[in-house]
């Protein structure tokens, strides 16, 4: 087998800082392949951003917040069928119409909102008062929205590696701001050395994972925060009632996709207390950590996948 030497190549996108880091016969090869990954994490950023009033997902807003309809692709359509799937499999609970809450919720200001502020956006929320006839997206309700954020960054990590794969690059990985899919392992075959990191110590590491292959994303209330009177007020929001998650602190899930294990793990944090027993009946590999440090999950034991 020819010699394949290592090339690292970091940028931003998604609002987190990202990295391919790719195994290829020269350095043109490893260039264009990564420039073509990029592109794609790039387009789907530009597609489904809710910061550019040019994005798809602006433009089904807008029809959204008139309580229309619209016909949407098959890129968009695969993705609103993944959400009815998780919200079906979360009992409503991983909720795409969601995104709302930020509308109260403002984690820079360091303020809670007042709870008549959330009780207000309850009925703007709500999967299920949306008609899904693929390829017609129909909402009921007016002043509606929908936010891709739990779904569009882990989906571009996948799409990312199989871009990768299919140019014929076999050994490497995609990180999207922690979101991370091993396309395979380092040429000599062993595996990527990826840390999960403590959810309340920013330097330390809960444990250490060797990866042969699979895809790792985590979820924590530690990533955007408000903490008032020694309560912690995360940025995952419980759709049912408006307010954060808190039970868990973090939630790490390990599944053959990336955008599995991101809503595994987000979906694992909205369960609270019930969060360990659901990713028991997952059967993912995985690990939590609570509010009170108590930790389990079966990657505490098994670090090699």
């Amino acid at each position: 087998m020819a010699q394949l030497k290592y090339y690292h190549f970091a940028f931003s996108a998604m609002g987190s800082p990202c990295a391919i880091q790719l195994y290829a016969s020269h350095k043109m090869k490893a260039a264009r392949t990564a420039k073509l990954a990029m592109n794609d994490v790039h387009r789907l950023e530009a597609k489904y951003s809710r910061y550019r009033a040019d994005s798809f997902l602006s433009e089904i807003n807008r029809i959204a917040a008139q309580g229309g309809h619209i016909r949407v692709d098959d890129e968009t359509a695969g993705l609103l069928d993944y959400a009815d799937t998780c919200y079906q499999q979360s009992d409503g609970l991983f909720d795409i119409t969601s995104g709302i809450l930020r509308r109260a919720w403002n984690f820079k200001s360091g303020n809670i909102p007042a709870p008549e502020a959330i009780r207000a956006l309850l009925n703007k929320i709500g999967w299920h008062r949306i008609s899904w006839q693929r390829p017609v997206l129909q909402f009921t309700a007016a002043e509606m929205e929908i936010d891709f954020g739990g779904v569009v960054k882990e989906y571009a990590v996948d799409r990312a590696a199989s871009l990768c794969w299919d140019a014929g690059i076999h050994h490497g990985l995609i990180n999207l701001g922690g979101d991370i899919r091993v396309i395979g392992p380092h040429q000599d075959g062993s595996p990527w050395r990826v840390a999960i990191r403590h959810p309340r110590n920013p330097d330390g590491v809960l444990q250490t994972l060797l990866l042969h292959t699979g895809a790792l994303a985590s979820s924590g209330d530690y990533e955007r925060c408000i903490t008032l009177n020694g309560i912690r007020y995360g940025h995952v929001l419980n759709p049912k009632t408006g307010w954060p998650v808190h039970y868990m602190a973090a939630v790490s899930v390990l599944g053959e996709f990336c955008v599995v294990a991101g809503s595994a793990s987000t979906i694992g944090m909205l369960k609270g207390e019930a969060g360990a027993e659901w990713l028991n009946t997952l059967g993912l590999p995985h690990l939590w950590v609570n509010v009170s440090g108590e930790s389990g999950g079966s990657l505490l034991e098994r670090a090699e996948i």
